[in-house]
């Protein structure tokens, strides 16, 4: 099994903002993260997951590439398409892919999106809601 924690929660309200840390979030089923700019029924990029190891690798704080849950001592490496996020007691999200690093990268550091390449974190769905909170344990499953 591969397990981790969430360290960081960011809800990204409008776009072209910075990304508010938060200690708690609600997924909601179909949708995304409760009040973040991507909670959309209709949108496949619902939540972005990425690993505290490759943030501090390329020197970045959580929550600067834009992503919506920041994890310790999970491999995302080893996530496809079809897994599923397991959070806390209540909540799972589907794995749809990779995130494809943009030009906002090279805004932040010019070379980052090369440097991000394959590197950038997941994207997942939300498929059963509830909260999800700093702290919280999540795995991978097949």
């Amino acid at each position: 099994m591969n397990q981790g924690t969430i360290t960081d929660l960011h809800i990204a309200r409008v776009k072209g903002t910075p990304s508010d840390p938060v200690q708690e979030a609600t997924a909601i089923s179909a949708h995304g993260l409760e009040g973040d700019r991507s909670c959309n029924v209709r949108n496949a990029r619902q939540v972005l997951v990425m690993d505290k190891e490759t943030l501090e690798h390329f020197e970045l704080v959580p929550g600067q590439i834009k992503e919506n849950i920041t994890t310790v001592g999970l491999d995302l490496s080893q996530a496809q398409p079809g897994h599923v996020f397991f959070i806390g007691d209540e909540v799972t999200m589907e794995i749809v892919g990779e995130c494809e690093p943009c030009g906002k990268m090279d805004a932040i550091r010019m070379g980052l999106r090369e440097e991000l390449n394959h590197r950038r974190g997941i994207l997942a769905m939300v498929i059963s809601g509830g909260p999800v909170k700093v702290g919280d344990a999540i795995r991978i499953e097949p």
